[in-house]
């Protein structure tokens, strides 16, 4: 993997790159006495939403967590749904993706699907690639342990064991330092999501349910960020 790009400093006005903890969908649809896949479908809505409005709000990198190394101890008929919704999304969303400049970037271990989804993944990456705008992130089977021991591994295989050689090892070495990580739900914890990249993240737990989640919310959080000082370990 390549070096750590010299990205420049984030913008005072506000951040470059926001991650989100997208939780809650099960309890959305347990509130209004609906199957959990309503609850996911209404998330994948949600997700349509955020990227649209993290695009015109001129983020440069968002990352999505869709699905993590944990979740496939989920019921099987919940799963499978949940990689139906996947294949759906990537169909429907592909072109609005291209026309409007946003590279899909996925992290995590992929080769643990089904072999029509990966082919649709590299598909969906593939037509992207030269698309210079906003990059779109989706954690699949991800876990940021499994992460970061992957990078110590590689660093290792080059030499010398520094946070630096880790980090230009890392999933996320091609993207912007991670300004502000967003969870919904009102749950309060990274779940094994970036914790390497959280490092001097601001972190921002909302009560809101992720199939609610939507503009006004993301304008929120940007806003919040703006009101934070920045220290990094500094005075």
């Amino acid at each position: 993997m390549s070096a750590v790009p010299a990205f420049d400093a984030p913008p005072p006005s506000g951040p470059r790159h926001i991650a989100i903890i997208m939780d809650g969908n099960g309890r959305w649809a347990k509130r209004r006495h609906l199957p959990r896949v309503l609850g996911h479908q209404r998330g994948v809505e949600a997700v349509r939403r955020t990227v649209r409005a993290a695009a015109e709000l001129g983020l440069s990198a968002l990352t999505l967590y869709a699905f993590s190394t944990e979740n496939w101890r989920r019921p099987e008929d919940e799963v499978s749904a949940l990689m139906g919704l996947l294949k759906h999304f990537i169909l429907s969303d592909l072109d609005e993706f291209a026309a409007n400049n946003i590279r899909l970037k996925v992290i995590g271990d992929i080769a643990a699907f089904a072999p029509d989804i990966i082919a649709l993944i590299d598909h969906a990456r593939a037509r992207t690639a030269g698309n210079t705008g906003m990059v779109m992130t989706v954690a699949l089977n991800y876990g940021s342990q499994d992460e970061i021991a992957r990078a110590a591994r590689a660093a290792a295989a080059k030499g010398e064991i520094t946070a630096q050689t880790i980090a230009a090892e890392l999933d996320t070495a091609d993207l912007p330092p991670l300004d502000m990580i967003i969870r919904t739900s009102g749950e309060v914890r990274l779940s094994n999501f970036l914790m390497w990249q959280a490092a001097y993240a601001e972190m921002l737990f909302i009560d809101v349910l992720w199939p609610d989640f939507g503009r006004d919310h993301l304008e929120q959080a940007i806003a919040e960020y703006t009101r934070r000082e920045r220290r990094f370990g500094g005075h």
